[in-house]
């Protein structure tokens, strides 16, 4: 996917036509540049997250084609191998059987002559429907855009077409579709992001597509011929940028079936820049209808964009987002390798004051990183108590969890020896959560990277829960059993080593915090 406010440069142009030319990366044929770091020195890195997906080395921006089949979570991901910026967009690839362990891939998709690759997803095609599967195999088909950068330079408005490619060994190698693409740009400048699922009411594909200010859906019976159904958000929802990366997933509360399609949008976030906006309503195999006209956000936090969830998971819906921001992302001050992804998070539906909202939380098998986990007592959290001091260690990367029988204002302070702090806390007259990563380290990459993110409270219980999920250098923020969300990164010149509780009126019943091991060793 494109960032529409980054204008390529020459050098990926030039870069382009060797990529054409060769059907691979600008990287010496056959070789993944992401390899190119040594593995053992390559997740040692400075501000390098240890319990977080991320390339071994160069680009990355967001997820694609998440699949969990025959017992693989296969995570695929917007790569750029011959940098750390934004370039010709290929599909990078990992691996997991746990959803927080990951084995780095080949690279799966490079551009061709009909264009970069960008985003899409893919679907385990079990009855064949496409012909694409040999010897009684089940196709992996993945949907994709195909970014044509010459057709956007020439001022043409068909320059993104939706492509297929299909694999017949687990995902491992991937061939192209002949007669690409499959559905061709109708006039419309964004046309992107294919989200497609199996419709089983009505034995039909469907997908969502991210047109210019909307989302639109079509339905196939083959994955190669698309018929449009609807269109929906013209007039609802935040639109202070382009519309991407749609989802349409179903999750059901109290046994009644709802349907939440998932938004992402750049600019125009709550807390400047990216986000991601949901609707919660029903879904008839041809038009979605939303249950109310209210602006609702995944995630308020700056560093959560284009999440979708895995396909192949039955009920359970795992969303995964990338964790980064278009107005700094190509600027964040890491070297050898730049973004990652954010935890996987397990998607649900709760009502509060009779308004159905979606939740998320961090997956369970997140639990399985952790170390021995560390309880404090409330009654030594008094105020200014260095809880890593209180449990004799500093973990460098953990999860927190405290409740509170009454919610109010409250602040947690991470800090470290070089005066840098980052400040979480609640703010009871505002009703809002917030990260406060103004002094948390460097910041001097962007002007608009400093400064507060705030969370509404959407919970009216008294009481209250919260979950942090700290890494080298982020921090993902689950309030409220998940109604209220923040993710936010920082860089700080050294780790933090002191956790200080400033709760004067307010009584911490307990707190848990558990380090988490490196995915990485």
């Amino acid at each position: 996917m494109k960032p529409r406010h980054i204008i390529i440069a020459a050098l990926s142009l030039i870069a382009f036509a060797a990529c054409k030319q060769s059907g691979k990366s600008t990287a010496e044929a056959g070789k993944d540049t992401a390899n190119v770091v040594n593995a053992d020195s390559a997740y040692n890195e400075q501000y390098r997250l240890q319990a977080h997906w991320s390339p071994k080395a160069k680009w990355t921006n967001d997820p694609n084609g998440l699949i969990l089949h025959n017992g693989t979570y296969h995570l695929f991901y917007q790569h750029y191998p011959d940098s750390t910026v934004w370039g010709p967009m290929h599909w990078g690839h990992a691996t997991s059987k746990d959803l927080v362990t990951w084995k780095q891939q080949p690279i799966a998709l490079y551009p061709d002559s009909l264009g970069y690759i960008f985003s899409g997803s893919i679907v385990a095609d079990e009855k064949n429907t496409s012909g694409l599967g040999e010897g009684g195999k089940t196709p992996l088909v993945a949907i994709f855009t195909h970014h044509d950068p010459k057709g956007e330079k020439s001022g043409s408005s068909t320059y993104q077409n939706q492509s297929i490619a299909y694999s017949l060994d687990e995902g491992q190698t991937w061939t192209k579709y002949a007669n690409n693409p499959v559905l061709k740009n109708p006039g419309i400048k964004d046309f992107r992001d294919p989200k497609v699922f199996w419709y089983a009411p009505q034995n039909k594909w469907l997908m969502s597509l991210a047109t210019k200010d909307r989302i639109t859906f079509y339905s196939s019976a083959n994955l190669k011929n698309w018929k449009k159904e609807s269109e929906f958000g013209e007039k609802l929802g935040g639109h202070g940028g382009v519309w991407e990366c749609p989802d349409l997933i179903s999750l059901k509360l109290n046994g009644k079936q709802y349907w939440v399609l998932l938004v992402s949008i750049n600019p125009g976030g709550p807390n400047g820049g990216s986000a991601t906006q949901y609707f919660v309503g029903n879904f008839d195999g041809n038009k979605f209808t939303p249950l109310d006209s209210q602006t609702r956000w995944i995630d308020y936090g700056p560093d959560d964009y284009a999440g979708v969830t895995f396909g192949g998971t039955g009920d359970r819906k795992i969303f995964l987002g990338w964790m980064g921001n278009w107005l700094y992302a190509n600027q964040v001050p890491t070297k050898n390798w730049r973004n990652a992804m954010t935890i996987p998070r397990e998607l649900s539906l709760l009502s509060n004051k009779g308004r159905v909202f979606l939740a998320s939380t961090p997956v369970k098998e997140l639990g399985n990183l952790a170390m021995q986990t560390e309880k404090v007592d409330g009654n030594q959290l008094t105020p200014g108590a260095d809880v890593f001091q209180v449990i004799k260690q500093s973990p460098a990367q953990f999860t927190l969890h405290f409740t509170t029988p009454q919610l109010r204002d409250y602040k947690l302070v991470l800090a470290n020896d070089a005066g840098e702090e980052l400040v979480i806390g609640y703010d009871a007259a505002k009703t809002r959560y917030y990260i406060d990563r103004s002094k948390a380290g460097d910041n001097s990459f962007s002007k608009q990277f400093a400064g507060v993110a705030y969370a509404p409270r959407i919970s009216s219980a008294l009481n209250s829960d919260l979950k942090l999920v700290v890494d080298a250098s982020s921090i993902e923020l689950f309030a409220d059993g998940g109604l209220s969300n923040l993710t936010s990164v920082f860089f700080p010149k050294a780790p933090y080593t002191h956790l200080k509780v400033e709760a004067k009126d307010m009584k911490v019943e307990n707190m848990e915090v558990s380090p988490l091991k490196s995915i990485w060793k």
